[in-house]
């Protein structure tokens, strides 16, 4: 059973997350136990995360970047968006089984960091990212928050049944295919792919690749302010910069996410997510 503070919290987006730690109403160790709260009534039933890092996440509260989503948590795909000394076994049971490290953060990472999130855990994928379904032999199948006894898609599966169950209001995500685009659609959530280039796939991708990162998420926030900052890509080092009066990359927080439910769920539904599998499981 979540509590009432939890399940207030799981109905706020992430910019209205933001405003409200911002403005002091909530603090972000309280914004991260309520999380952590609502993940782990039910992660057993969804298999959504597959690698806990609470501790670490809780570390990091100690020296939160000043950015515009301060104190916000945030889940990783197990894929592209490596953070240095954290397990990346992108699905691979191989990988698991050597205890895969990755040596390095991504750009994606970096740039999470300066805004404010807070990361507390990777989410499950299948091998590579290369289905449209979430059941790699390595850490099992992901089930799906509406009926358990169905799939949330993939290859982003484990990131769209996060944010489908009310644990958090966006998740990373990544979509070469439809990864993004097809959990999205299984869960009842917004799923974009952004055009190549518009968020950084490097250091380790180049970044023109089929594959592109994103977030999955309930809504669209309205269009941001000027002074938001932009998620601006490197290629190899080199940043890429609007030239000719065009816009190279689009501000960070208008490709970031709203938690506010979807058409076809009110804020009561997402808020009992946690009770329902619980009874699901029951």
């Amino acid at each position: 059973m979540t509590s009432d503070l939890s399940l207030q919290l799981a109905r706020l987006d992430a910019v209205d997350l933001a405003s409200t730690i911002e403005r002091g109403d909530v603090s972000p160790r309280e914004v991260l136990d309520s999380t952590l709260e609502r993940l782990d009534a039910v992660n057993d039933q969804i298999n959504a995360v597959i690698h806990d890092h609470r501790v670490e996440a809780h570390d990091q509260l100690e020296h939160l970047e000043q950015g515009p989503f301060r104190g916000v948590p945030m889940l990783m795909k197990d894929l592209w968006a490596c953070e240095a000394g954290r397990p990346h076994h992108q699905g691979v049971a191989a990988l698991k089984e050597h205890g895969a490290l990755a040596d390095r953060d991504s750009h994606l990472i970096a740039r999470y960091r300066a805004a404010g999130f807070v990361s507390f855990g990777r989410t499950n994928t299948p091998e590579m990212g290369a289905a449209a379904t979430t059941e790699p032999l390595a850490y099992g199948p992901t089930h799906n928050p509406w009926n358990l006894d169905h799939g949330p898609g993939g290859s982003s599966g484990g990131a769209a049944a996060a944010v489908a169950a009310g644990v958090l209001p966006a998740a990373n995500a990544s979509d070469g295919g439809g990864s993004i685009r097809i959990p999205a659609a299984m869960c009842g959530l917004v799923g974009l792919k952004p055009s190549r280039g518009r968020m950084s796939m490097g250091p380790h991708m180049d970044e023109w690749a089929n594959s592109v990162q994103h977030v999955v998420c309930h809504t669209v926030p309205p269009p941001p302010p000027s002074h938001w900052p932009t998620a601006q890509p490197t290629t190899r080092g080199t940043s890429i910069t609007a030239q000719g009066g065009h816009q190279a990359v689009p501000p960070l927080r208008s490709l970031l996410v709203s938690c506010r439910p979807p058409t076809q769920a009110t804020e009561a539904d997402r808020s009992e997510f946690p009770q329902r599998c619980a009874a699901s499981s029951g």
